[in-house]
């Protein structure tokens, strides 16, 4: 008896191609395992090559001890043939329309022939570990341009880390010929005073509506701007624009002279429709003739070399401290007797660092 054959016949279908193939694989592997030499870097970096000054951006962030070294490395070399950009802070509030001014200043000046790197320091990514990628969407015109280099801060690490890190950044970028650099940040705060700390020019942008707002700002942060602009004064808002633009000019008649010998002046923009954008180059260029001629500018480029020395050491320290895992059991325990009232948190503080000094 012969066996009933099913009526129902499967036809061989073709294999399935593989998603990536091994040839690909393989050479992406190669090239992820490859690491990138020190001499290779710098000469990749000082060639204006972005690829390689963007995986040396990423071993500055990177916290691994090895990739550190490296880095510092790279800075050292790179060195000598940085400080030839005009570096300006630029700090908004919330809504002032930001990346489409940074936009608009950007393609303005690469019109004019120069080299813009944009750096980022983004205070709230200490807590939410966000990442400020947006704003390289936002701005697609200016990163589609090859002489643009848009870079946002690291997602995570204290704020004196991240900013410390855009600092060495701004090295690379000089390096790589970028001659205009721009280093922003958001809100008004700490952060303020570290971008302040590392740039030649601090711009303050502001909304229409002034007089509540003035209320709100940091005398600090005035004090520190050289230039205050307020955008989005178009349309409808062009009345409250003038009228903001009036009470911050009264405002900054109140502080006492700079040091530079500049007066910090209020300006209107609007982003949007390119109004009022070359007037903010043109008082940059002022600013940086008036100080280079009275050498404030150098001395100012000296003090901030300082100061970033300085604050290197107390970052190095204080990870340092931090980072021993038999010591972050030590500290648990101060801390429990500290809650528990058996011991002041100053004397704790300084018995915790006599035993660490004299490790």
């Amino acid at each position: 008896m012969t066996k009933n054959k099913s009526a129902l016949n499967v036809m061989k279908g073709i294999d399935v191609p593989e998603t990536v193939s091994k040839d690909a694989a393989k050479r992406f592997l190669s090239k992820r395992k490859k690491e990138l030499k020190v001499d290779e870097a710098v000469e990749g970096i000082l060639s204006g090559n972005i690829s390689i000054l963007s995986a040396a951006i990423t071993l500055i962030e990177s916290n691994l001890p090895k990739h550190q070294k490296k880095a510092a490395q790279i800075i050292e070399k790179c060195l000598p043939y940085s400080g030839n950009s005009v570096r300006i802070g630029i700090t908004v509030v919330p809504g002032v329309g930001k990346s489409t001014f940074i936009e608009a200043l950007g393609l303005y000046l690469i019109n004019k022939g120069h080299k813009l790197a944009v750096l980022a320091i983004d205070p709230s990514s200490e807590q939410s570990g966000g990442s400020i990628l947006g704003d390289k969407t936002r701005m697609e015109q200016l990163s589609a341009e090859k002489n643009a280099f848009i870079r946002p801060s690291p997602s995570s690490g204290s704020l004196g880390g991240v900013a410390r890190k855009t600092r060495e950044s701004i090295i690379l970028c000089e390096a790589a010929g970028f001659d205009t650099v721009f280093i922003e940040t958001v809100g008004v705060g700490q952060s303020e005073t570290k971008v302040h700390s590392m740039v030649d020019f601090f711009l303050l942008l502001m909304l229409a509506g002034a007089g509540d707002e003035l209320q709100g700002i940091k005398r600090g942060i005035m004090e520190m701007a050289d230039t205050i602009i307020i955008n989005k004064a178009d349309g409808n808002n062009i009345d409250k624009a003038n009228l903001a633009k009036k009470e911050y000019e009264n405002a900054l008649h109140m502080f006492p002279p700079t040091e530079s010998g500049w007066t910090p002046n209020v300006l209107l923009t609007s982003a949007l429709q390119n109004f009022g954008i070359e007037d903010v180059w043109l008082t940059i260029k002022k600013y940086l003739e008036l100080t280079k001629k009275s050498g404030y500018w150098l001395q100012r480029r000296n003090n901030q070399a300082k100061y970033w020395m300085h604050e290197t050491i107390l970052e190095s320290l204080k990870n340092n401290f931090y980072n021993n895992t038999k010591r972050k059991k030590l500290i648990k325990d101060f801390e429990r007797k500290v809650q528990q009232g058996k011991i002041s948190p100053f004397e704790a503080a300084h018995m915790l660092l006599n035993k660490y000094f004299s490790k």
